[in-house]
């Protein structure tokens, strides 16, 4: 393997590590914290969305009040980016989107949310959130969006979380990428 950093090609044994480390440092580095702009449960399945304001979290059961709360572990919260919304209205010909057509419980604002496969997010002063995988679109959005709805959404439709420490989510909470220390547990930082 060739890696070109800093003006000169590295393939030595030696510089493999050098590698890894530098690549590390690229996956872990984020320009800015991102922002909770938008919350809504369902509380049933099929249901209408419930926009709130805030919603409280469980390690157990997810979000409370959504009808998914004590299911899979590995979908507890769905999440889209704010950054994609334009995007999906654009495809669909529309102005605008109303974020609960697209059926995801937070939008996230300023943070490239497909970059944090394998990361864990903070939300607020507590939760802690684990990437668990993108969340792909379902069939319902050819009936939320119009036809072609479910092909906008592709590669669109955002992330699946699980809860690793609950307590609450507020609108307008800041949401942080906690990085990997040398020795594998998690710390909190301002990139």
């Amino acid at each position: 393997m060739r890696l070109y950093v800093e003006n000169q090609y590295l393939h030595s044994p030696s510089s493999a590590e050098f590698v890894e480390n530098q690549l590390k440092i690229l996956l872990e580095t984020f320009p800015r914290s991102g922002q909770v702009e938008w919350l809504g449960i369902r509380p049933q399945k099929h249901g209408a969305i419930e926009v709130v304001r805030e919603v409280e979290v469980s390690e157990k059961k997810g979000l409370l009040g959504d009808h998914y709360s004590g299911r899979s572990g590995n979908r507890h919260v769905t999440l889209i980016q704010a950054e994609h919304l334009p995007v999906v209205a654009a495809l669909t010909g529309r102005e605008s989107l109303d974020p609960a057509l697209l059926r995801r419980n937070l939008v996230i604002g300023g943070l490239n949310l497909l970059a944090l496969k394998d990361h864990q997010i903070q939300i607020g002063d507590a939760v802690i959130l684990e990437i668990t995988g993108q969340c792909h679109p379902c069939s319902r959005m050819e009936t939320n969006l119009g036809p072609g709805g479910y092909n906008a959404m592709r590669g669109h439709g955002g992330l699946t979380a699980r809860v690793v420490r609950g307590g609450s989510i507020h609108l307008n909470d800041p949401v942080t990428v906690l990085k990997t220390d040398q020795t594998g547990t998690e710390r909190l930082t301002n990139s």
